[in-house]
C-alpha cells in the first residue's frame, strides 16, 4: 500500500517542466511502490487551488506531498521529512529550497521554529496528513466565485496553511534545503491569467 501521495498540478504547455518534476518524483529514496504521483491538467483555467482539491479529494493514502510542475524533489525529500513527521509527531512540515535562476526571498526565516501564535507562509511544497488537509478544506475553501473575473486566485497556500495551524495540527519546520525552487519566465505565481499567457 502507498504512504504518500504527490500532488502536481499543471497547465497545457508546459510538458518539459512536468516532465522533470515527474521525474524527481521517480527518483526519491523511499520505496517506489510507497509513493503515488498525480498530475492534473488544468485546462480551464481555474488556478492550482481548484486543481490540488481535485487531486486531493481522491487521495487515499496516509500522507500527502504537494509539488509544482516548474519545482523538483532533491532524491531523499520525502524520506526525509517524513522521517521528520515522524520523529517530531508532526501533521505538516516543510523543509527549505535551493533557489535556481533568483534569490531567496524569504532567507531570514530559514530555520525559524514554527510559531503557532505568529504563523507565516511557507511554500506549497510541503508533506501534510491526508486527514489534515482534507479537514482544513483543501484549498480553495474560501468562498470565491470561479466565474468572477475578480476572484482571489493566489495566496491558497497560505490561506491552506492558516487553517491547518487553527485545526491545532502540529506544525513542524525542518531547516534542511530538500528541494529546487525554480524561478524563471514561465512561473505563474498560482495565477490563471499569468498561467493563460503560456497556452
Amino acid at each position: 500500500m502507498s504512504l504518500i501521495t504527490v500532488l502536481t498540478p499543471t497547465i497545457p504547455g508546459r510538458a518539459d517542466l512536468l516532465e522533470r518534476a515527474t521525474a524527481s518524483v521517480k527518483d526519491q529514496t523511499i520505496v517506489d511502490r510507497q509513493i503515488r504521483h498525480v498530475t492534473f491538467t488544468d485546462s480551464r483555467g481555474l488556478g492550482p487551488a481548484f486543481a490540488r482539491d481535485s487531486m486531493l479529494a481522491e487521495v487515499t493514502t496516509p500522507w500527502v506531498a504537494f509539488l509544482d510542475d516548474d519545482d523538483e524533489f532533491m532524491p531523499a525529500h520525502l524520506e526525509v521529512l517524513f522521517d521528520s513527521a515522524m520523529r517530531h509527531r508532526a501533521d505538516y512540515v516543510f523543509s527549505w529550497y535551493q533557489v535556481e535562476g533568483g534569490t531567496d526571498p524569504r532567507a531570514n526565516e530559514f530555520g525559524l521554529e514554527w510559531d503557532r501564535e505568529n504563523p507565516r507562509q511557507t511554500t506549497i511544497t510541503t508533506l501534510v496528513r491526508t486527514s489534515v488537509a482534507l479537514a482544513a478544506g483543501g484549498f480553495s475553501a474560501v468562498v470565491d466565485d470561479l466565474d468572477d473575473p475578480d476572484r482571489v486566485y493566489s495566496g491558497e497556500d497560505w490561506r491552506f496553511t492558516q487553517r491547518v495551524n487553527a485545526l491545532g495540527a502540529k506544525i513542524h519546520h525542518l531547516p534542511v534545503k530538500t528541494w529546487v525552487w525554480h524561478h524563471h519566465g514561465r512561473n505563474t505565481s498560482g495565477l490563471p491569467k499569468n498561467a493563460r499567457n503560456l497556452y
